[in-house]
Formats: structure tokens, sequence, C-alpha cells
């Protein structure tokens, strides 16, 4: 499956931004989703994972109660939308698609999407 992320862009602090990842050559509705992150100098981290039928999600302590996972499978697409947005959200977001159901190390998934950059200004 072929992903392109989509949506980042430049926000002040407390802002909103909805990323969206959009998925083609496959059906996305067999995969669990993830987005992650990196930051310049710091390691790739997880932000949020969805599993294939949308009813159990994950969200990394640092995003619970400001970022949401969600996917539309009639749609193909996946997003997280990301509100009170702080600076040190300020990174590189990547989708990916797994095949593994509890996925949630980088390395369970197989299919990446190419970045969308996210800046938030303080």
């Amino acid at each position: 499956v072929q992903l392109q992320a989509f949506g980042g862009g430049l926000v002040q602090a407390g802002g909103s931004l909805r990323l969206s990842c959009a998925a083609s050559g496959r059906t996305l509705s067999g995969y669990s989703v993830g987005w992650f992150r990196q930051a310049p100098g710091k390691e790739r981290e997880l932000v949020a994972v969805i599993r294939w039928n949308g009813g159990i999600t994950y969200h990394a302590d640092s995003v619970k109660g400001r970022f949401t996972i969600s996917r539309d499978n009639a749609k193909n697409t996946a997003y997280l939308q990301m509100n009170s947005l702080k600076p040190e959200d300020t990174a590189v977001y990547y989708c990916a698609a797994s095949g593994t159901f509890y996925a949630r190390a980088h390395t369970d998934f197989g299919s990446w999407g190419q970045g969308t950059q996210v800046t938030v200004s303080s």
C-alpha cells in the first residue's frame, strides 16, 4: 500500500491542524495505521495508532487529550486531528501502515508516507 501524508503547516501555539494519510494501491481497511513524528536531532517517536477496524486506538502520553487519530476506510484515508498545539510538537509527521494488529514499534510498519512538516510557533 502506498501512503501520502499531507496537511502540515505553520501554526501558532494553541492552534489546530488536521493531517491526512491517503492510501492507494490497496485498501487501507486491513491495516493498522500509525502516525509518527521526528524532530531535528531526535529519534522517530510513535504519536498514535488505530487498528484496522477503528475500534482500538493508542495515543502517546505527550499528545493524549490533544490529538485524535481516526480513519475512514471508505475513503481509504486516516487522519490525525491535532489541537492545542505546542512548540514541542514541531516535527515531521509520518503516517505508516502495518499488517500487524498490535503494531506499535516503527519496525512493525512496512509502508510509510513521505512525511509532512508541522511547525508550531510560540
